[in-house]
């Protein structure tokens, strides 16, 4: 073939994939709003652009479109609740909510907002996140060195009562203090990574004994809140520093380097994020401000 000829087939064929190709993340709003007074802390991402919101007023969930960025209150909330981290188990379209202060593991229909379960986790702490692996969903207590793990059938199903996994090692507690936060899990889900908001540190967690290994941040300290693993690399929500930390992690994971942050003229104290294509979406819960008639928002940043 001629080269012209060539070169004009190629652009042709270019200019097709392009129009044919999806749009990605990077051309959704860059700025989601939610309902005044909403006061939102956790973020997860369902099937395709869904995303969920909830609310730690009264433990409302928001659900919406990532692309279209609009959404309204999937489930109601209720005097007395509050919602925290949030999970999305795509094997089964659940959503896995952390409910604080009462202790207890909400699992909500993502398609339908029924409740699927709701399960006692603790007496007293402060369950804070959440994560869904194949074998089970892990919780962590900001109050108390410990996680709870409800195990999961093949099929994503509640297989048995929840238990407790103390932690031990390198994790350290402060009484008192917000501790264990946000939680991560390998693809695999045989290693947990849990970050400690008080000390600043972030530990890889065996899930069966709760063994705890510190990752050598050589010398950072990151006081996250919610925590995103891609691959390698971790990225960990700074509310009080305005933007979300990356960190390249060894093939080991014994250590890591902090090596940039994704930050946003619209960050206002974000808590956790959720990833969509190359984008991560935070929710800004704005500590400090009181929640009646304030607006929230979903804030987009390109990793």
């Amino acid at each position: 073939m001629h080269r012209s000829k060539l070169v004009t087939l190629l652009v042709a064929m270019v200019a097709a994939l392009a129009v044919a190709a999806p749009a990605g993340a990077d051309t959704f709003p860059d700025v989601i709003p939610l309902p005044d007074g909403f006061f939102p802390e956790g973020i997860a991402v369902g099937d395709g652009s869904t995303v969920y919101v909830g609310s730690l007023v009264d433990g409302a969930i928001w659900k919406g479109d990532l692309a279209s960025g609009e959404g309204d209150v999937f489930i109601p909330g209720v005097e007395g609740r509050i919602a925290v981290g949030m999970s999305y188990d795509s094997s089964t379209g659940y959503l896995y909510v952390a409910g604080g202060p009462d202790g207890n593991g909400y699992i909500y229909d993502g398609d339908t907002g029924a409740t699927i379960d709701v399960i006692s986790l603790v007496p007293f702490g402060f369950v804070n996140d959440v994560i869904v692996t194949k074998e089970a969903a892990y919780f962590t207590d900001s109050f108390a060195p410990q996680l709870y793990k409800i195990p999961l059938t093949p099929s994503g199903d509640v297989a048995g009562p929840a238990e407790t996994i103390p932690l031990s090692g390198d994790f350290q507690f402060e009484a008192g203090q917000f501790n264990a936060n946000g939680i991560e899990a390998t693809r695999s889900g045989q290693t947990l990574i849990v970050v400690n908001s008080f000390f600043g540190e972030i530990y890889t967690v065996d899930p069966t004994s709760g063994a705890a290994t510190a990752i050598d941040l050589g010398g950072a300290v990151v006081n996250g809140d919610g925590l995103v693993l891609i691959g390698r690399t971790l990225y960990v929500v700074e509310g009080s520093k305005n933007q979300i930390t990356e960190i390249a992690l060894s093939p080991s994971m014994q250590s890591g380097e902090v090596v940039g942050a994704l930050v946003s003229d619209a960050f206002d104290v974000p808590t956790t994020a959720a990833k969509f294509g190359h984008s991560l979406f935070a929710v800004n819960a704005k500590f400090g401000t009181p929640p009646e008639g304030t607006p929230y928002e979903i804030v987009r940043v390109n990793r």
